[in-house]
């Protein structure tokens, strides 16, 4: 039997849905990252297998960033982009608050900004002091 004949009419594991919306690359890493708890259903962990469906609402986490989404369909396989985003309808606040901190991370200066090259013989000193015994 398959997981398609397990599951509700409507319904759709989790990690499927994620990966048919687009919001991970491939199916493993949609259940990956529900494993690790990067994903919750209505506010609460699950496991990949959980099903989703319609009126459902998913609060992902990568990195800094927080999507909080309404399941608006399944989908039964992965699709284009434009069919992807009718899965789904994110909360304003939440697309508000994930634009804001994208703008504040470009508008910061990158992490390498000041680094000058090598490391100079004093730069190599303080290295030593801080990584070895």
């Amino acid at each position: 039997m398959t997981d398609e004949a397990h599951q509700a009419p409507g319904r759709l594991r989790i990690d499927k849905w994620l990966w048919a919306a687009r919001f991970y690359r491939t199916r493993s890493l949609a259940a990956r990252a529900v494993e690790g708890g990067k994903v919750k259903l209505n506010g609460e962990r699950v496991k990949p297998g959980k099903g989703v469906r319609p009126g459902d609402r998913l609060e992902l986490r990568s990195g800094e960033l927080l999507w909080v989404v309404e399941v608006r369909a399944v989908a039964q396989r992965r699709g284009p982009a434009a069919e992807a985003a009718l899965l789904y309808a994110e909360a304003d606040e939440s697309r508000a608050r994930r634009e804001h901190m994208i703008r504040m991370r470009r508008a910061a200066p990158h992490p390498a900004h000041e680094a000058r090259g090598r490391p100079t013989k004093r730069d190599r000193r303080m290295i030593r002091r801080f990584t070895e015994d």
